[in-house]
């Protein structure tokens, strides 16, 4: 077994020598080599180390003077200099990708040049953009298939996006309330609390049979192992991969557990500190003074037990939510039905799948009002960016649609990219023309901080940017955000009135939370806006409410909760200042 062990490990590091240098477009002869070597060494019946030790290393197929040199590293060291500074040299990430199905060194390579993508989620986002349809050697057929490969990548991760999740978290909520056995259910955890990335589905329930609630649950189709059952409690694996936690609790428990398993374990202990102070023992079993349970049916029967107000699922951190509840400060947090529009919304103009007319009458179809339309600029030719005569052809489109359509409007806007010098993509003469404008960083992700800081703040500064785009970049699992400090550039948004977008697709969702109350502080607008491609991105915006909440907004902070008239005026004296 070691002998196995020790080939099949130089094995595969030789493989990967020759996998890098294919992604370095080495020499075709070189890669050949390694790879003939791999395959030679993973194959032998006799211990590598053995043949080194008897000299006989050369004797091998395919092993010359400077592969033996390598291998003769691995076996007495466990390292290859070589290999170490072959994987320096390139992202990480590219390796990563090519454990998608289907996709070698050369396509990786290729989408490594044209489009910049070093990280699967990169790509995966790319490819919701359908920025791989027209690339040459890929495709509408390719492209699907690097989705189906990047999920099967991505099963066992161990991390999910809130989003990808929680429509599956819900449906196992319901199917568990349609049984006779179950009479509570609802999720709890980080999921309940709509974080941007969640590990696994909690669940909490009450039963006559909490044993066979369990069962219950565990023959749910979407179950792959039960990984251990008690008389309460179960884990199970879905095969998401997805791990799913289930609480089952006696009736006069369920708030005080569902209480104890929603919220961060800083704002649970918090919770517990209260009340002691207040005479009271709190735990998941429910709220007792003087070893008498205090009833409490509903989650809001124990703050008020507490002297507090109801707190939302979604502000239990130990953000101050506890301070704010006792002096009846909590805010009024937006919902859903207040967004009356959206903006940030691409068309097959640019990298969008829809028309003008469709994406719109989706838009209307959902309760909105109106739709400010944002398809690339120039620069970004990655994304179909528009020159000045596609552009007018759009604005063509955009007036024959509004004049069609009764109660509803589209704006006249852009995505710009905001350039490395900090100025916007298209000059005064075309951006003084939009209802609005809003400016992205798409490119040079690599600047110092205070380099990339500096250069969105002269983006801001610049008269005609309406909202700032996705401000730091970053794709949730995906690629960490850019070095920038939000904290200037949120000061100065207030001051020069610019909007700072809240990017609700599920992969960015950014601006972060933990950002939304200094800016609402600072009385800086915030758009939730769905960076839609498609007319099922419209529906995203749901997910930009959710961390909004979490950020303490109101309905007054967010700029989308204006109705069409009142929009209207905002942007027409936006574009007078």
């Amino acid at each position: 077994m070691e002998k196995e062990q020790n080939n099949k490990t130089i094995g595969v590091i030789l493989q990967e020598i020759a996998l890098l240098l294919e992604l370095k477009s080495e020499n075709p002869f070189k890669i050949k080599a390694y790879a003939n070597a791999a395959r030679s060494i993973e194959t032998l019946e006799e211990d590598l180390k053995s043949i080194l030790q008897a000299g006989r290393l050369k004797e091998i197929k395919g092993i010359g003077e400077t592969i033996e040199k390598q291998i003769t590293e691995l076996v007495n060291t466990g390292r290859s200099p070589f290999h170490e500074e072959l994987k320096g040299s390139i992202p990480s990430g590219l390796l990563e990708m090519l454990k998608i199905p289907g996709l070698g060194p050369k396509k990786v390579r290729t989408l490594f040049d044209t489009l910049d993508i070093k990280t699967i989620g990169e790509l995966e986002y790319a490819c919701l953009e359908n920025r791989l349809i027209t690339l040459q050697g890929f495709g509408q057929k390719t492209q699907e298939k690097i989705l189906q490969g990047i999920q099967q990548v991505r099963r066992y991760q161990g991390r999910f996006r809130y989003g990808e999740v929680i429509g599956a978290a819900l449906e196992m909520r319901r199917k568990l309330l349609t049984h006779s056995k179950i009479e509570r259910a609802d999720l709890a955890g980080s999921i309940r609390r709509k974080m941007e990335v969640v590990r696994n589905i909690n669940l909490v329930l009450t039963s006559p049979s909490p044993r066979e609630a369990l069962t219950v649950f565990s023959k749910f189709p979407e179950v792959e192992v039960v990984q251990f059952k008690d008389k309460t409690n179960g884990r199970y694996s879905l095969l998401s991969g997805m791990e799913v936690d289930l609480q089952v609790l006696p009736e006069p428990a369920f708030s005080s557990g569902l209480c104890c398993f929603t919220g961060s374990l800083s704002h649970w202990n918090a919770m517990g500190q209260r009340a002691t102070t207040l005479g009271m023992e709190l735990t998941k079993g429910g709220l007792y003074r003087n070893g008498i349970r205090i009833p409490c049916n509903e989650e809001g029967d124990l703050f008020g037990a507490m002297g507090l107000d109801f707190i939302p699922p979604e502000l239990r951190e130990n953000q101050g939510e506890i301070v704010a509840a006792e002096a009846h400060q909590l805010p009024h947090l937006v919902e859903d039905k207040d967004i009356r529009g959206v903006f940030h919304v691409h068309s097959v103009f640019s990298d969008g799948t829809n028309s003008i007319t469709g994406i719109a009458e989706a838009a209307k179809k959902m309760g909105f009002s109106y739709l400010g339309l944002s398809d690339h600029s120039a620069s970004a030719r990655y994304a179909g960016g528009l020159d000045r005569e596609r552009l007018r052809r759009q604005w063509e489109e955009v007036d024959r649609v509004n004049n069609e359509m009764e109660g509803f409007h589209i704006f006249k806007g852009t995505e710009s990219d905001i350039l490395p010098d900090g100025s916007l993509d298209y000059d005064e003469t075309i951006l003084k023309q939009f209802d609005f404008v809003i400016a992205s960083v798409h490119t040079h992700f690599n600047l110092a901080r205070e380099e990339m800081t500096q250069r969105v703040i002269k983006a801001l500064r610049n008269p005609y940017t309406t909202i700032l785009g996705h401000p730091t970049g970053r794709l949730l699992l995906a690629r960490e955000p850019y070095a920038i400090d939000m904290i200037p550039v949120i000061d100065e948004a207030a001051r020069t009135g610019v909007v700072i977008e809240l990017n609700a697709h599920p992969y960015r969702l950014d601006i972060d939370w933990r950002l939304c109350k200094y800016a609402r502080e600072k009385g800086c607008k915030i758009a939730i806006n769905p960076d839609a491609h498609e007319e099922e991105g419209l529906k995203d915006t749901t997910f930009g409410v959710g961390i909004a909440r979490k950020g303490w907004l109101e309905p007054g902070d967010i700029l989308n909760t204006m109705s069409l008239e009142e929009i209207k005026e905002y942007l027409k004296k936006r574009k007078r200042n």
